[in-house]
């Protein structure tokens, strides 16, 4: 993922509301949303060059997601971080145990955000360690978490809005993060591309030949267990190429009222 906004345990009756675009070269060959026939108790897309993926749910309601960071110059790493999203819905270790037991060192720049339903845990290689996370709504792009760049405010503020307004619904959730406005000029993040490249990439959706916004997911997880999810996929040009829909009973996410 490239864009993460998510809520956790600032409503009674939705405990997790999370909506992320994930961008991409065209190019990179995936496969679409689904319960995969080798592990068919996950329900991820999948990443064909390296074998992992972006964003994993497990039918117990364990969660994986990872960003990468942006970096000009990105060491050479032995081993892709798409496996770190498939490894954890698998296993039984709490968010904070799977986070330490981590080593970074073997990966690229990323951000992972994990959860079991009871705790959602953020980790990364990259400084800013590992932390279990309180009640509220976040923000998560190719930096630390909550970052202010200005696609990452946008999308975080808009799902405060959404949230404040009533039940999330997945169709709100994916419009939110369909905006292709990039950054003012004056408010463009400099992280050492060059600036017509930085406000490309400055909108929450990607429009571009070669790199873009691939798909859009929406989560919503109910306390009375059960997870709604939806992927919006996109050609280069930004039109949608196809839609996934799921609805299952996770039991993690049963009665786990807000603190």
């Amino acid at each position: 993922m490239c864009l993460i906004a998510c809520a956790w345990q600032t409503h009674s009756e939705f405990p997790f509301v999370f909506v992320a675009n994930r961008d991409e070269f065209h190019a990179r060959p995936s496969e679409a949303m689904g319960w995969w026939h080798d592990e068919n108790d996950i329900l991820a897309g999948r990443d064909l060059q390296a074998g992992g993926t972006w964003l994993a749910l497990h039918r117990s309601g364990r969660l994986s997601t990872v960003t990468n960071y942006r970096e000009t110059s990105p060491a050479a790493a032995a081993r892709s971080r798409g496996e770190l999203v498939a490894g954890f819905p698998v296993e039984s270790s709490s968010p904070g145990a799977f986070l330490d037991a981590l080593d970074g060192s073997l990966y690229s720049g990323f951000s992972l955000l994990v959860t079991d339903g009871r705790e959602l845990a953020y980790g990364s290689n990259r400084g800013a360690g590992k932390s279990l996370l309180t009640p509220g709504v976040y923000g998560l792009s190719n930096a630390a978490l909550d970052t202010p760049w200005p696609k990452l405010v946008r999308a975080r503020e808009g799902l405060r809005s959404l949230l404040a307004a009533g039940a999330p619904q997945l169709d709100d959730l994916l419009d939110l993060v369909a905006d292709r406005r990039p950054a003012d000029a004056d408010e463009v993040p400099q992280t050492g591309l060059p600036f017509e490249h930085e406000r490309a990439l400055s909108s929450p959706f990607i429009v571009g030949p070669a790199y873009g916004t691939r798909c859009s997911t929406a989560i919503v997880c109910r306390t009375d267990g059960h997870v709604e999810v939806a992927e919006r996929r996109f050609d280069a040009d930004g039109s949608i190429s196809g839609e996934s829909r799921f609805v299952f009973l996770a039991e993690n996410w049963s009665a786990q009222p807000a603190s």
